[in-house]
């Protein structure tokens, strides 16, 4: 109540609704008169609404009309609306009865009355209801609401805000789904003490553990939420011991409206979040629309959502590459789901069989090609270096030299922090990978790139399936280090930004996407444990067992001798390294390819450092 005479919009929506109860008055009197007023009957509507005036405006306060934002106006308040024009004209009926017993006062002008304060107070609140409406391009059809959430879960909705309404109005109006909106909490203090769809704002989220209600979950709308805003309100509503769940964060939300069938758990992506990310849609489209593109390691984690990503932007064809039967099996039946309008062509091959490829690149004829095919796992890597070096290798020499050939117009290969003063087989490779694409830069016509970044959360190389799994058996989660850090995004996030970066390129580019700031590994695995609904090290034990081989503890993307060169895009920044020799580097290959076949882990080690001197391998 205090907050809310403090709001300007409190008295605005009275003074319109004074304005509205006195025109309501005045037009009953000209209806009933056939518009021709008498001295007297002026004087008789002036004295009236001097006490007139005040008794509505109090039982629309009693009624809580005051509390609702209008531009969520639904049955709920209509309702409400009924009940207070009713009493106000029944009151007024009874106060001209008991002082001047009708004596002069026409009866039918205080049914006008009511009937008109209706019909206009009632329409002003749908047209400030409609103008949002069509402000944010919502369907008429929503503007109602009821409530059938008997039976069901209470919930308590944290943020009043847009999403926040969307999802009670989609609950509201759908019978099937289980929960019942029992209030909000939003740390905007104009709406405290006001309701939307009849449910009650009830505080500031600091407020969770003294909500004046009981409730069986919390669900968190606040699509916009920073990381460090989201870790304080998941760490707040972590303390009442309900389960929590939240709408996916802004990237995810791209193609579609807040729903209630997008609701999930709260996730290490929400705790993370990372700014919203603001693509140049026209540039990326320049490139791929009605393009022939080419995805290799589209079964993966990145390359399947590059493909998503792809598609969005309508290319005349899309080919999608990977040696998991499987994994080309589910992304395949994916697109032809979602994307049944796009020339879909999907090859089960190896990108280490250049034979094959060419074939591959000559039947599809790319235009575009974004090569993120490659090993990832660092541990196995160092057990077997040749087979790392045949893939990453390899198998990026014959993608970058086929691309030459067959004139596809851009080549963006996809790479890895750990390719930075790499101190495992992984990083190597992948470094060398860099080199070949940039080595391939002769013409600006067909220009090659590499965009560069740290760990995915949820990639087919993160770590953080691994400790789902120990969590869910109990523990323990198995830490190599308390120190360890390492840079993190979302899959949405990082193909967005390689789109971003491949329609940036002029060719010969290192692109490395802002990671913000490293984060330590036991943080996340602090939080993953909380968000399991468990305490770390009291219910989930947590074990140190040391780098494991290649690891180091912290992971950079800028490597010496590379200056960076300055975008247009935040997010993005440009480095400009050394150019290669395309011959001598490929001298130095093929060298290195004859040292895999003795399947000596050591000399193979030693002659990844002769050609990338940065390597410091472990032995």
């Amino acid at each position: 109540m205090h907050q809310q005479l403090k709001n300007p919009k409190f008295y605005l929506m009275i003074c319109c609704d004074i304005i509205i109860f006195a025109t309501a008055h005045i037009i009953a009197y000209l209806c009933r008169f056939e518009f021709v007023l008498d001295q007297s009957q002026v004087h008789q509507i002036q004295s009236t609404l001097q006490w007139l005036l005040p008794l509505k405006v109090f039982i629309f306060f009693v009624f809580g009309l005051y509390r609702g934002m209008w531009r969520y106006t639904g049955i709920r308040d209509f309702w409400n609306l009924t009940q207070a024009t009713l009493l106000s004209m029944l009151l007024a009926m009874a106060v001209v009865l008991y002082l001047y017993r009708f004596i002069g006062y026409p009866r039918a002008v205080f049914f006008l009355d009511g009937v008109f304060t209706f019909l206009v107070s009632g329409s002003l609140r749908v047209f400030i209801r409609f103008y949002y409406l069509r402000r944010n391009n919502v369907s008429f059809s929503q503007i109602f609401s009821t409530d059938r959430g008997s039976g069901k879960k209470r919930l308590l909705i944290v943020g009043a805000g847009r999403a926040g309404e969307k999802v009670l109005r989609e609950i509201q109006e759908n019978p099937g789904i289980k929960f019942t909106p029992v209030g909000f909490l939003d740390d905007d203090r104009n709406k405290q003490g006001k309701t939307i769809h009849g449910v009650p704002v009830l505080g500031l989220i600091d407020e969770v553990l003294a909500a004046p209600i009981s409730f069986d979950e919390i669900l968190i709308t606040i699509p916009a939420a920073k990381g460090n805003q989201m870790r304080r309100i998941v760490d707040l509503c972590e303390n009442t011991g309900k389960r929590i769940r939240t709408v996916p964060g802004i990237g995810e939300l791209i193609e579609g409206n807040v729903s209630v069938k997008a609701i999930r758990d709260v996730t290490l992506g929400d705790l993370l979040g990372r700014e919203e990310v603001h693509l140049e849609e026209g540039k990326i489209r320049k490139y791929l629309k009605d393009r022939r593109v080419m995805v290799t390691g589209a079964g993966g984690s990145i390359g399947s959502e590059l493909v998503r990503q792809v598609c969005r932007y309508q290319p005349a064809a899309i080919a999608i590459l990977d040696f998991s039967e499987y994994n080309l099996f589910r992304v395949e039946m994916e697109c032809r789901q979602k994307f049944g309008f796009i020339a879909i062509s999907s090859y089960l091959t190896d990108i280490r069989r250049k034979k094959i490829m060419a074939q591959v690149i000559a039947e599809f004829n790319p235009d575009v090609i974004f090569h993120a095919a490659a090993y990832k796992h660092v541990p196995i890597q160092e057990t077997y270096p040749w087979e790392a070096v045949r893939n990453n290798v390899l198998g990026t020499r014959n993608m970058v030299e086929l691309a030459k050939e067959h004139d596809v117009k851009r080549f963006v290969m996809v790479s890895t922090d750990k390719a930075v003063r790499p101190t495992n087989v992984m990083g190597a490779t992948k470094r060398l990978a860099e080199m070949l694409t940039i080595s391939m830069n002769e013409s600006a016509e067909q220009p090659f790139m590499a965009v560069r970044f740290g760990n995915v959360i949820g990639s087919s190389g993160s770590a953080f399936p691994l400790f789902q799994e120990q969590i869910a058996r109990g523990g323990p989660v198995t830490v190599t280090h308390p120190e360890m850090t390492r840079f993190f995004m979302t899959i949405p996030e990082a193909a967005q930004l390689i789109l971003q970066a491949g329609a940036m390129g002029a060719g010969g580019e290192i692109f490395i996407l802002d990671m913000g700031k490293p984060i330590k590994i036991i943080d996340m695995v602090h939080d993953l444990i909380r968000l399991s609904g468990f305490e770390p090290d009291r219910d989930i034990p947590i074990q140190f067992i040391g780098l494991r081989p290649g690891e180091k503890l912290y992971e950079e993307l800028i490597t010496e001798g590379e200056g960076i060169v300055p975008t247009n895009h935040k997010q993005i920044l440009v480095l400009r390294g050394n150019s290669y020799k395309k011959y001598e580097l490929n001298v130095q290959i093929e060298e290195l390819f004859d040292v895999t076949k003795a399947y000596d882990a050591t000399a193979l080690k030693k002659k990844l450092h002769e050609i990338v001197p940065e390597y410091t391998p472990q032995f």
